[in-house]
């Protein structure tokens, strides 16, 4: 897997993408994509960044799908228990999952200057925590894996050459 959305790609093609590979998912397991849940999902999926709660509530409210904080919560609960969204928990935010329906453990890369997130896949098992849970005779079960820092666009503002 590798990291995506830094890059130039077809956003429209990514945002239908994205949405028709949960709805599939969604129908393959019984589960029910709703509309507010099929909106909010089209929602993280506009962005490539991550997404507070309130903002999401804000342009579900400006369209008339809820008002009240508890909709929009309920929605991204459903799509992360899901494995459709992630929190970013530095961020206190939600990002749509670049990789749906696949088992991984995400890490996110987010810029610190225009706000991007990218989702690219982690291995806490491996590495160097790995090597630490493993000495202390401790299994991971899950990490919450976050780096800040410059995407390419931004490193090449602050360079000098756009």
């Amino acid at each position: 897997m590798n990291a995506l959305g830094f890059e130039k790609h077809d956003h429209a093609h990514c945002m239908a993408d994205g949405v028709a590979s949960v709805a599939e998912a969604c129908q393959a397991k019984g589960l029910q994509l709703t509309p507010v849940r099929r909106r909010v999902i089209e929602i993280l999926l506009s962005e490539h960044r991550a997404m507070g709660a309130y903002e999401i509530l804000d342009t579900l409210r400006a369209e008339g799908l809820g008002s009240q904080p508890p909709v929009a919560y309920r929605a991204l609960d459903f799509l992360v228990k899901h494995g459709f969204a992630h929190k970013v928990e530095r961020l206190n935010a939600f990002t749509a999952c670049t990789y749906p329906g696949e088992s991984h453990t995400p890490a996110f890369l987010i810029c610190r200057e225009c706000g991007a997130v990218v989702e690219a896949a982690a291995e806490p098992s491996k590495g160097d925590l790995g090597a630490a849970a493993e000495e202390a005779g401790f299994e991971i079960e899950q990490a919450v894996v976050e780096a800040e820092g410059l995407c390419p666009a931004c490193r090449r503002k602050k360079a000098g050459g756009a």
